[in-house]
């Protein structure tokens, strides 16, 4: 054996130490990131992109990355703090996605999509078809616009606002993570807004009509047409919702960590 080839044996521990914590946050961002991990994406494939990721951010990190610990618990915690980071980053990107899909079950329950009394037996009472189907169009808008290499990118950058080993700063990830709901919740309200609009003029005209014509099965008579009018509406909104909620979320990926 070589001096080259002994010396390359001693470094392999660091090497491997290096490679573990890189895949630490890279794998459990990976678990959350927009385009990359989604529940229809298998597992297999989702685990294949992670290490893929880590061996191409490596070299990249490797100046940051602290030395191999002589104690396991230091190694385990350094491991550990790196999950909760990458989970951290990977959560504040999906924040933003899931506004899309919650916007369309909002809208979906203004226009009579998804009612209590009428519960979907395919999806179940807890979503609706159009909830699902923006949902999917949600990372295929995203992969087409070229927005998922934005966390990828704030996933790099994270290595120097957040060095690896240590822990978060639990109030300011708590707080970036508190922002980032409130402005989900007020993005999907934002891009539903038309729905609600449309069904509080609808309802109020119903109550209206109800009151005029007591004889009349409001609810019956008025459905169906708000069902067609939800529909319609939703064919010549949808394009200018896909297109505010991309406008939206290159703006929150900006703001990123690590950006």
């Amino acid at each position: 054996m070589t001096e080259q080839d002994a010396a390359l044996l001693a470094a392999l521990p660091g090497y491997a130490f290096a490679f573990i914590m890189v895949l630490a946050r890279v794998g459990s961002a990976m678990m959350l990131l927009p385009g990359f991990g989604e529940a229809e994406v298998p597992m297999p494939v989702r685990a294949a992109l992670a290490v893929a990721l880590t061996l191409v951010m490596m070299p990249v990190v490797a100046p940051l990355l602290p030395p191999e610990p002589a104690d396991m618990m230091r190694a385990l915690l350094g491991v550990a703090a790196e999950v909760i980071a990458g989970l951290w980053l990977g959560w504040l990107a999906r924040l933003l996605v899931l506004a899309l899909p919650m916007a369309a079950q909002l809208a979906a329950g203004m226009i009579g999509l998804s009612n209590v009394l009428q519960p979907d037996p395919v999806l179940g009472p807890q979503t609706s078809a159009l909830s699902r189907l923006f949902s999917l169009a949600a990372p295929v808008a995203i992969m087409a616009t070229g927005l998922h290499a934005l966390p990828l990118e704030a996933l790099e950058g994270s290595y120097h606002v957040i060095p690896p080993g240590l822990a978060l700063p639990g109030g300011d990830a708590a707080q970036a993570v508190v922002q980032a709901v409130g402005s989900s919740f007020a993005l999907a309200l934002r891009l539903a807004a038309p729905f609600v609009l449309a069904s509080i003029v609808w309802n109020v005209a119903l109550g209206l009509l109800a009151k005029l014509v007591p004889q009349l099965q409001v609810y019956f008579a008025g459905m169906p047409a708000q069902i067609l009018g939800g529909i319609l509406l939703v064919g010549l909104l949808s394009s200018a919702v896909l297109s505010a909620w991309l406008g939206e979320l290159r703006t929150g990926f900006s703001a990123l960590p690590g950006l």
